[in-house]
Parts: C-alpha cells; structure tokens; sequence
C-alpha cells in the first residue's frame, strides 16, 4: 500500500515520498524492518521522536512524527497528534474493517468486563458469531490472546477486529477504557453501539486521570463515535456522560422513566452457587436468572439485554446466554467439595472491594472470608482504603502478598493492616498468598462463603520485576489435591 493512501483522512505535510510503498506499520523503533512506516508515540518514560533515526536505520520506508526529526534521508510525514495518526493510518491498513463488523462499546468505572461476556454470550447463543477485546484478552472463536491493557494500542485493534471477520465474526465487543478513549486506541472509526454502565471514582493521578472532570468527559468521547447510545440513567452521572453526544440515546435501569427495565429482583443462592433472577419489562418482557450475583449484576445483564435486542436476538437466547455466561476473575465460583462457596475476583480497590463484599453480604453467609493482599508500586492510600473496606464488612480478612513488584510484602501488608485496625474486623496474616490459600480451603465452615480477592484473571504474581505462574483455579486444585479432597 502506498504512503499517500494511509494518509487519506488525515491532515499531514509531506513534501517527498508519497508513492512510498509500506509494507506495514510499527511504533516500537525496534520492530522496525524494511519497508515499514514508523510512527513516533510519546510515552510516559520514552519519546518515539528520539529513535527515528534508529527506525530509518533498521529499515523503515517513512516516519510519522510530530515535529522534525532526523530520520536518515526517509520521508518524513508531519501530523499534529501521533496517536491520532497511528489509528487512522492502522485502520486504513486493516481496510477499514469497522465498516465490515459491528462494533459495541462498553465504557464505565465497573462491569465493563462482565457487561461485555453477557453480550458475547448472548449473541453467540442466538447465532452471531461475536468477537471480543478487553481486560482477559481478545476472543476470536474458541481462541484467546492475552493482551497488556484492557484497550490495546490502536494498531492491535484494527488488527483483532480485522482477524474477526477473516474468523467469520459479525460483532465485536469492545471494553472502551478512559485511557484507552483519551489515548486515540479507538480512534478512526465509529462504533455501532457504545454502552455506559456506571461512573465512580478511579484511575485518578499518575499515569491517568488529573481529576474526576477529565475521567468523565474520556468516557463521554464514546458517545461522540458511535451511531446509538445506551444508558444507565439510574447513575447520577449519566447527563455528564453523555454531553455533547452526537448518537441516539436508549436508557435502561430500574427507574421508571427506563426504556428497558429491571423489577422482582431476588437473590439466588445454594452451596457453591450465588446468582440473581429478575424481570426484564419495558422494550421487552420476560423473565431472566443471571449466573453471577449481586445487585450491579441486574444492571450488567439490562445493559447487555439492551444491546442484543437490536440484533432481533429471541427472548430464549437471552435467559440461556445469561444462564450460563461465565466470567474468569469476575466473582468466579470455584468447585470445592464441601458445602461452602468458594469464588475468584479481581476486586483490586476500596470501590470494587466494598462492591463485591457488599453484594455477598446481602446472601447471609455463616461468615464472609475475604483474602487480599495490594499492590507493590501503587497509591498507598489504595492499601489503607482495602484494609478497612474489608475490616467493616468481612467477618475474616485474611491478608497476603499480591502483585508486590519491587515493594517487600511485608511493608504492604503493614499498609493495609493501618486501615484494618481502624475497625473492630477480625484478621490473620499469612505473607505467602498460596499458604494462605490453603488456610482458607482448610478453615471453611458451612455456608462460608470465600473470596480470593485482586488477582481475578491473572495468571502469575509479579515479583522483583519478574512475572511467576499463578493462577488461582490451578493452584487451589492443587490445594485440593494435595488436602486429599476431590471438587
């Protein structure tokens, strides 16, 4: 493909090489190879800038930059954002394959994740075969790739979703992140359908967010780059979210002033299982159980109802689909062989952390176990935060390691026991998070009900800058196992 024909869209200055022809797109100066286009992206800790020179050398046909650059005699294409570019030019790559698929973006501060394997699930039960990009990876089919963030890098996007419709897919359900959206990952083309599930406070400083302002109007781009709008008009922050929006609105929640409803919600709970039924009226009526607990689990299942009726998708795909939908990390049960509820999630923060104990609370366990550990290299205040969350509403927290990066586990957990003994909750300490594990498996009694609390998805601990294997469902197998019990 020639240079000029990437570019069509953008504004550029270019004054040679036009009729370069590109035989693929890199913005890592170390990828690049002959006959690549080189894109400069400003990092956090590094500045693309600064290797076009070694891109040029490496091979690269032509750089993208946003201001002059050495770039060894090549061609050199001038644009004012980088990263607005990178998308542009990658979904002209991909021949714009959003025009081909379509794509629903799912944005809020919680239930992206849950929210977008109900959609997938339902879709896929009516039918439609129905990719997926997020926090647990890209789904394509049966296949799964890990990724590094919940929103890849707007190269990779364009890629997946044009790897979908080679797979056969007709959708593709993205979770749309702040920083994903405010980053141009998801620049250069327009969403079918973007959902809003809630907004709460996260992702503030550092790297992110400079205030709960700027957090907001990221999510709200969303409703500037998709065709139709749907709502939780239940959230107080909903009108926020949607300023400025250029798409149709639908609502859904409990109000009644929602296009699509929730009423007769009830818990759902037996040994190992913890669920929810309600019915769904308004645009459609029929009743629904959804396999995975809690009151913001009706809202999930609303939004992603909402969603799937605009695909004619039958009342019985929808009650099978939310039946057996199953979300890794996401309040994941366990099998366990004796008669308590052991669950996985990747509750990580004082918000999610009071969401899921809150929501387990409401189904009278014998006692609510939560075990949690922080992380290394994180907001300190986050640790204090989980450690009286958990403090007020578990009967036991029992605190551990979790991802301690370069941080000695025991000054985090020193950290969270400063906000656990602000409370009257009981606590032991256990440093090694598969010990403690085992305690857990160990000490159950009847009707517990046990969370393995922050690692959710992930497979491996983060150590002194190395990544270790571990994930949960193995390792309380091998727990099982080794306690002589069969799940």
């Amino acid at each position: 493909m020639k240079l000029k024909e990437l570019l069509q869209g953008l504004e550029y200055k270019c004054p040679i090489g036009l009729e370069t022809e590109i035989r693929d797109i890199v913005y890592d100066s170390r990828k690049a190879a002959e006959g690549t286009l080189f894109v400069c992206l400003k990092g956090f800790s590094s500045d693309g800038h600064q290797y076009a020179r070694q891109a040029a050398e490496n091979g690269a046909a032509a750089i993208v930059a946003e201001h002059e650059v050495d770039a060894a005699g090549k061609p050199v294409v001038i644009v004012e954002n980088a990263r607005k570019a990178l998308a542009y030019l990658s979904a002209a790559y991909f021949g714009h394959p959003a025009d081909h698929i379509q794509v629903i973006g799912v944005t809020g501060t919680k239930g992206k994740t849950t929210t977008a394997h109900m959609i997938r699930a339902i879709l896929q039960k009516a039918g439609i075969p129905t990719g997926m990009i997020g926090t647990v990876g890209v789904s394509i089919g049966d296949k799964t790739i890990p990724t590094e963030n919940t929103t890849p890098e707007s190269y990779e996007v364009q890629k997946f979703l044009h790897e979908m419709i080679v797979a056969g897919c007709r959708c593709c359900v993205l979770e749309a992140s702040s920083i994903g959206l405010r980053d141009f990952r998801l620049a250069g083309f327009t969403f079918a359908i973007g959902v809003f599930t809630n907004f709460s406070e996260d992702h503030i400083g550092g790297t992110e967010h400079q205030s709960m302002q700027e957090y907001m109007e990221c999510k709200s781009l969303l409703f500037r780059q998709c065709r139709l709008g749907i709502v939780n008009i239940d959230d107080p922050n909903w009108q926020g979210i949607v300023k400025n929006h250029t798409c149709k609105l639908e609502t859904y929640g409990f109000s009644p002033e929602s296009q699509l409803r929730a009423q007769g919600e009830s818990l759902l709970a037996k040994s190992g299982y913890v669920g929810v039924h309600f019915d769904v009226c308004g645009r459609a009526n029929f009743p629904v159980d959804v396999d995975i607990p809690g009151h913001f689990s009706v809202y999930n299942a609303l939004a992603a109802i909402a969603v799937c009726l605009h695909f004619d998708v039958p009342p019985k795909a929808i009650q099978e689909g939310l039946r057996e939908v199953k979300v890794k990390g996401r309040v994941e049960p366990l099998k366990v062989p004796g008669n308590y509820t052991l669950l996985i999630d990747y509750a990580h923060n004082a918000v999610s952390m009071e969401n899921i104990l809150t929501t387990l609370r409401a189904y009278h366990p014998h006692r609510l176990i939560c075990m949690f550990g922080a992380g290394g290299n994180r907001s300190r205040t986050r640790r204090y935060e989980m450690g009286e969350v958990c403090g007020k509403l578990a009967d036991l927290s029992v605190i551990t390691a979790d991802n301690s990066r370069y941080e000695d586990v025991n000054d985090i957990i020193a950290d969270i026991l400063i906000g656990t003994k602000k409370t009257n909750g009981k606590y032991i300490v256990i440093p090694d998070r598969r010990d403690a594990m085992r305690w857990c498996i160990e000490n159950a009694q009847d009707g517990d009900i046990i969370v393995f609390a922050g690692k959710g998805h992930e497979d491996y601990q983060e150590i002194r800058g190395k990544k270790y294997p571990f994930d949960e469902r193995v390792v309380t197998a091998e727990i099982l196992e080794e306690l002589g019990q069969k799940s």
